[in-house]
């Protein structure tokens, strides 16, 4: 069943931290340490999946995760693996009624984060008798994010568990009691260096006052161009202050915070993912676990502590690709963690704001509820659309929703074309995704 998995993602063999993971996990508890980006997702899920049974009632397998978007990458690649096992996502931000209705068939695999999990636990929505295998995914930050309580309560509610997977990207000093962990395997890949060898880090020195600040990041978005680019916050407020002002010079990007509803952070991301915008605003939410690919900037706004400082940069120089790091340093700003020396980037005296995207994201209004697929969409734009195959991107099918990305000279005329069109003897509505 792992070979057939792997087929269906389209990986020839594995890396050696995900072999490592592999072979351990078969014979104690695990705890997995391993950079960002380097494939911790698949280190547990085949460890997991070589554990479900088929044909056995109820939930066999639980991972809690510290963020929402996490929860539901790992739900795809889950469902990409094509294992026939069931799985299912619960997180905030969404009504619990429709978890609790979607409970009929039992998932073997049951992903979520701590507050949801342990919501249903409570309301026995779900029990933990049949579970067997945990995993903490992101470990550290669910209780940076101050979820020890639930995740206290949720692994007391596993009567039979019998094995604990937890992951990171940073290395822990102390694993608390209540995890249970019995004898782990330490699987560490983290290396011990400020940068990766391929990520060039520059300094961006700036004036005393914000304004300024916030000047010379526009002048450096304008140099860089459209290349996709993280630009990090320490708070969200700063990231709504920030994106004020790149809004006022008509700098077209994307904001992705906690304060954000559900539903406009995935937008957040898949406009990212998609090509409509090359920028995005983020605080360190986005500096970890998410799957943000080929991002070629990391822009460190404001500066956080040694740790925050690595994980930001390990969003970019991934996969043997090259990156780039600019830090906006004040006057006398230096903290001992940066390099003793550090390039300095040059500021365009008179910036000219980057084209815009060549894409652009339409909305549809019907999902996989509704039995639409990705065949459909594409079908259905390049037949009565009169779309090319070169003018069609990445698209995003959801229960009740679709997103697809669109070249840019195309997109008044689909909405115009397509308005009173039928996809799958299904009226849609079609417009600009907001």
């Amino acid at each position: 069943m792992l070979q057939q998995a792997l087929e269906k993602l389209n990986i020839i063999e594995l890396n050696p931290m995900q072999e490592a993971a592999l072979e351990a996990a078969r014979h104690q508890d695990l705890i997995l340490l391993a950079p960002t980006g380097s494939g911790k997702t698949l280190g547990f899920l085949l460890p997991l999946l070589e554990r479900l049974q088929p044909g056995v009632p109820g939930i066999q397998a639980l991972v809690l995760v510290p963020a929402r978007e996490l929860a539901l990458q790992i739900e795809q690649v889950f469902r990409q693996m094509g294992t026939g096992f069931g799985v299912k996502c619960f997180y905030g931000g969404h009504a619990t009624r429709t978890e609790k209705n979607g409970l009929t068939n039992l998932p073997a695999l049951l992903v979520g984060t701590p507050g949801r999990i342990a919501f249903h636990l409570r309301e026995q929505n779900i029990t933990g008798d049949a579970v067997h295998t945990l995993v903490l995914d992101e470990f550290d930050k669910s209780l940076e994010f101050g979820f020890e309580e639930e995740m206290r309560f949720i692994i007391g509610e596993l009567p039979n568990l019998q094995k604990r997977l937890l992951t990171s990207a940073t290395a822990m000093d102390k694993i608390p009691a209540f995890t249970g962990l019995k004898k782990p395997v330490i699987v560490n890949f983290l290396e011990d260096k400020p940068s990766a060898p391929d990520l060039i880090i520059k300094a961006v020195p700036v004036p005393v006052t914000e304004g300024e600040k916030a000047d010379a990041l526009f002048r450096l978005l304008c140099k860089i161009g459209n290349k996709p680019t993280l630009v990090f916050c320490n708070q969200r407020d700063a990231v709504e202050a920030l994106s004020d002002f790149l809004t006022q010079k008509r700098l077209a990007h994307g904001i992705f915070h906690g304060g954000l509803e559900q539903p406009d952070r995935e937008r957040a991301l898949m406009k990212f993912r998609n090509g409509t915008y090359h920028l995005l605003l983020s605080t360190d939410l986005a500096a970890r676990g998410l799957d943000i690919p080929e991002i070629e900037n990391v822009v460190h706004y404001e500066l956080g502590n040694a740790e925050t400082y690595l994980h930001r940069n390990g969003r970019t120089a991934r996969m043997q690709a090259k990156g780039n790091a600019y830090l906006l340093l004040l006057p006398g700003e230096k903290p001992d963690y940066l390099p003793a020396s550090l390039p300095t980037e040059n500021l365009p005296v008179r910036p000219a704001l980057p084209p815009p995207s060549p894409w652009e994201t339409l909305y549809i209004s019907a999902g996989k509820k509704d039995k639409i697929s990705k065949g459909d969409i594409v079908g259905f734009l390049l037949q009565k659309g009169n779309l090319q195959k070169d003018e069609l991107g990445l698209i995003n099918v959801q229960d009740y929703a679709a997103y697809v990305a669109v070249t840019r000279a195309k997109a008044h005329q689909l909405v115009q074309t397509l308005q009173n069109e039928k996809l799958k003897n299904k009226k849609v509505r079609i417009e600009r995704a907001n």
